[in-house]
């Protein structure tokens, strides 16, 4: 294989790292130069992704490429990557999206270009690490230092009120943060390791176990974000700019999903029994609360900041709903694996429609001037073809079937339904809301009569507009119709998560 004398991976987290520091040093003053090489760099980083995909065994759950190098000596603290079928996954999210948002950037001209695309590469990288690192403090630095550079995009190139937004997005995540790093070195001390996978066999009372649960609950459910932790992206998506919107929408709220995966289900099972009548009533709350605030906003990036946490409750719901596995009969818990399938392609179809919808705001708002609703009426009429894209993964984003955004929730309801048939029908209510504020922003958007000096004048789309666009929508087509091209690289990956948990009943 290819992989075996080449090390991928960190080929794979440095290159976007090195790359984005070194267009820091590329004057700003050469803007064509600057948005050529950031592009380059992430096409590359693109294409070792595809070459992990190509090498990737879908038949085994074991980890794959792995990287081991001793980082610290007397702690026992390793340089360690590797993947698995769920790393996998969110690799190629994570270089997709972030190519596009580039190539997205290619025409538009902003004080200090290069920190601002550096800036994107460098997050890039960290959050590959993320995915990839199976040294839990490895782990940690990897999932502090990505909040670095967003940090500084939001505040930096975001709106007026971007002080507020930041430090809020700060101070939530750093209180999550923290107890998780409390958990970690309590895992490693028991474990006398510091490898994720050791973290799996250890046998912990049930006391100890809820605590450790609610530790990484508090820092994923932040990150998902879950409700009531969740007022801190409507405001971070508002006073971001559009590319930092795509990428907040598209990746890191998925970093929140993986950790539940990666932590809570292997390591605190019973932990998640005991605690499920509370835990899915959360997340059926994001589903159906969260769905009505979407309706009642008039910011077109507050609503579909609300939708993402509404569409993120379905992921959670597929999570928690795997802890119903323990000490079931085998066909619950092969129910239980369709429902962590479906969360975790729900995770990665609203990767791509989120990002399709925040380019499609961006554009909107780099026209008119404006997020408001209200001042938006009949742009189908002077921009059809930007219309039809936009429209498309409005419906996506309300589960149109032939699109991804229907077979995530699909599975879900499906592992809902084999455990409780009232989760399913709370459930499925997001079926008929999110139908209800999609169409209802597209109605009002796309539609009617122009009422607007800036809609009236609004240009056709760039070329470095409609590709990203055209692109996302193949993919959530593709994903739709052959949703076995991802679910096939996570199957193994499931089906051992899923055995992990009942052997430890």
């Amino acid at each position: 294989m290819l992989y075996l004398d080449i090390p991928l991976l960190s080929l794979l987290i440095w290159t976007p790292l090195i790359g984005g520091v070194l267009l820091l040093f590329i004057d700003q003053k050469n803007d064509q130069l600057i948005k050529i090489s950031g592009f380059t760099i992430s096409t590359v980083t693109l294409f070792i992704s595809i070459v992990l995909l190509i090498n990737f065994d879908t038949s085994q759950y074991l980890l794959q490429f792995n990287e081991k190098h001793i980082w610290i000596y007397n702690l026992d603290i390793n340089y360690h990557l590797a993947v698995d079928g769920f790393s996998l996954l969110f690799i190629l999210l994570t270089t997709t999206v972030t190519s596009l948002i580039i190539l997205f950037n290619f025409s538009e001209s902003r004080q200090q270009n290069n920190k601002y695309i550096a800036l994107f590469l460098i997050l890039e990288g960290l959050l590959l690490g993320v995915f990839c690192a199976f040294d839990s403090i490895l782990f940690y630095i990897f999932f502090e230092a990505m909040l670095i550079p967003l940090f500084l995009i939001i505040g930096i190139w975001g709106g007026p009120n971007r002080v507020y937004a930041t430090i809020k997005f700060f101070i939530y995540t750093l209180l999550g943060s923290v107890l998780m790093l409390v958990a970690l070195l309590y895992l490693s001390f028991k474990a006398n390791s510091f490898y994720i996978l050791d973290y799996y066999n250890l046998v912990l009372s049930l006391d100890t176990q809820i605590l450790i649960f609610l530790a990484f609950l508090i820092a994923f459910g932040i990150k998902v974000p879950m409700w009531p932790v969740h007022t801190w992206l409507p405001d971070a998506h508002v006073e971001a700019p559009s590319s930092g919107s795509v990428i907040l929408a598209a990746v890191l709220l998925k970093v929140g999903g993986y950790g539940m995966i990666r932590f809570l289900l292997p390591i605190t099972p019973d932990a998640g029994f005991y605690l499920n009548n509370f835990l899915i009533p959360l997340s059926l709350v994001a589903i159906i609360y969260i769905s009505f605030v979407a309706i009642a906003q008039q910011d077109m990036k507050k609503l579909i900041a609300y939708s993402s946490i509404a569409h993120m409750g379905f992921v959670t719901l597929g999570i928690f709903l795997v802890f119903n596995t323990i000490g079931q009969a085998q066909d619950i818990q092969n129910i239980s694996h369709i429902g962590l399938q479906g969360a975790i392609m729900q995770m990665l179809s609203h990767g791509l429609i989120s990002a399709g919808l925040f380019i499609c705001i961006g554009i909107i708002y780099s026209r008119t001037k404006s997020r408001m609703i209200d001042d938006q009426s009949g742009i189908g009429q002077v921009m059809p073809v930007f219309s039809a894209l936009m429209m498309f993964f409005l419906l996506a984003n309300s589960g149109l079937p032939g699109t991804s955004g229907f077979v995530g929730e699909f599975m879900v309801l499906i592992a809902a339904i084999k455990n409780n048939i009232m989760y399913a029908v709370l459930a499925s209510t997001t079926l008929v809301l999110a139908a209800s504020y999609s169409l209802w922003l597209g109605k009002r958007v796309l539609f009617g009569e122009v009422n607007n000096d800036n809609v009236g004048s609004m240009k056709i789309l760039r070329f470095d507009e409609f590709w990203p666009l055209l692109i996302l929508a193949i993919l959530v087509i593709l994903i739709g119709i052959k949703p076995d091209l991802l679910l096939n690289i996570s199957e193994e990956s499931s089906m051992n998560m899923i055995k992990i948990i009942t052997n430890k009943y």
